[in-house]
């Protein structure tokens, strides 16, 4: 099955992809962070997800995170470049196209968290169309 990306089946594949994921899991025993992802313009509107980690417990899903540490929304198309890896994310912050509200030291401290979820990612962006 081929999903498009942000849309709900894609985000429903994470959910899963993240809740069976060990390495998920054993980074949720010492690290605690709420993030919520949105983003604009796209092919279904405006789509809202979330990654919650804590206490041995790592969930993604759509809707926000609760609670929420960090905040970030971006257009679209930054969010499809950084994706495939057409825009480096921290370039992306930089310049002003992932605008960010929180805590953002908390963010900083959940680096691997991030590592995590990037491999749940990159096994299901073998599955994803960005179109």
């Amino acid at each position: 099955m081929v999903y498009r990306y942000l849309s709900l089946d894609w985000i429903n594949e994470l959910t899963a992809q993240v809740a069976a994921s060990d390495h998920m899991s054993e980074v949720a025993t010492s690290h605690k962070i709420g993030v919520t992802q949105v983003v604009s313009n796209g092919p279904e509107g405006d789509v809202t997800y979330h990654i919650q980690v804590g206490d041995g417990e790592a969930s993604f899903g759509a809707g926000v995170a609760d609670p929420e540490d960090v905040k970030m929304e971006q257009a679209w198309d930054t969010a499809v470049a950084v994706a495939t890896g057409e825009m480096n994310a921290q370039d992306a912050f930089i310049n002003g196209h992932i605008r960010l509200w929180g805590d953002q030291q908390k963010l900083l401290d959940n680096q691997a968290v991030f590592g995590a979820l990037d491999a749940v990612f990159a096994a299901v962006k073998e599955k994803t169309t960005y179109e």
